[in-house]
């Protein structure tokens, strides 16, 4: 029986040593895979490939946002001890590993650099250039921030949404061959339709195996980025009111 249904077209399916070891009545993983023509197995390979992809991306994200999340509340403990903003600039140094010490850094750097280069005429207080340029140098930061720790987030949203339609190519695919096998046989027992049907179904679950863990771990990270952003906005709007209010002193 299974010699007909590799006899059925000859450009579809191939006869190969391991079809007399996996025989139709195999219904386990490596024999679906081992009995499928070349276009299913290349849709399955594909399928586990991006898998493993969107694993590798989900758990460097993972691994991420906790040292993200980590260092922002040691730096914010740390922003909020009760020292300086000098204080703090001088003991941050050039450790700014953290992206908010980043925004801090930029924001004291621009501070610094205009109240240096005003300090003489006193423009520094009644200039809102300043304020506005500080502003603008943590707004750049932070979306150049944002970017970086978004990066991989494309990766996932293909693999879930491009996964499930790639699988049911390889299922339609396999279907058409098991029909065609059906149509030379000239049978319609089960022994020769559940094989075919058995290996089309297997490209599906590999694309739902693919795509349901990418869907979960791009909203994850999605709200992940949404929540940092909105933390990294909310401690430039501090640091800008703080620096704001030093601008207005020194007036």
């Amino acid at each position: 029986m299974i010699d007909l249904i590799f006899q059925a077209s000859p450009l579809i399916f191939q006869a190969s040593p391991l079809g007399d070891v996996h025989s139709s009545g195999d219904f386990s993983f490596v024999s679906l895979f081992l009995r499928a023509d070349w276009v299913v197995k290349s849709v399955m390979i594909l399928l586990a490939l991006a898998s493993i992809w969107s694993w590798v991306v989900a758990v460097d994200k993972f691994i991420m946002f906790v040292m993200l999340k980590r260092r922002a509340t040691a730096f914010e403990d740390t922003f909020w001890s009760g020292r300086t903003l000098d204080e703090l600039s001088a003991a941050l140094g050039s450790d700014t590993r953290d992206p908010m010490a980043r925004v801090f850094a930029a924001a004291m750097r621009e501070y610094n650099e205009s109240r240096n280069a005003n300090a003489a005429t006193g423009v520094l207080g009644r200039s809102n250039a300043t304020h506005e340029r500080i502003d603008s140098v943590m707004n750049l930061v932070i979306n150049r921030e944002l970017a970086k720790a978004e990066r991989g987030m494309t990766v996932l949203a293909t693999v879930a949404s491009a996964s499930v339609f790639v699988g049911l190519f390889g299922t339609v695919w396999g279907i058409m061959n098991a029909f065609r096998a059906i149509a030379a046989s000239q049978n319609t027992n089960l022994s020769v339709v559940a094989p075919g049907i058995a290996e089309a179904l297997f490209a599906t679950a590999l694309g739902l195996i693919a795509a349901i863990p990418a869907l979960i771990f791009y909203n994850m990270f999605t709200s992940d980025l949404d929540k940092y952003g909105g933390r990294l906005e909310g401690y430039s709007d501090e640091l800008s009111a703080i620096l704001s209010r030093k601008l207005s002193k020194g007036a």
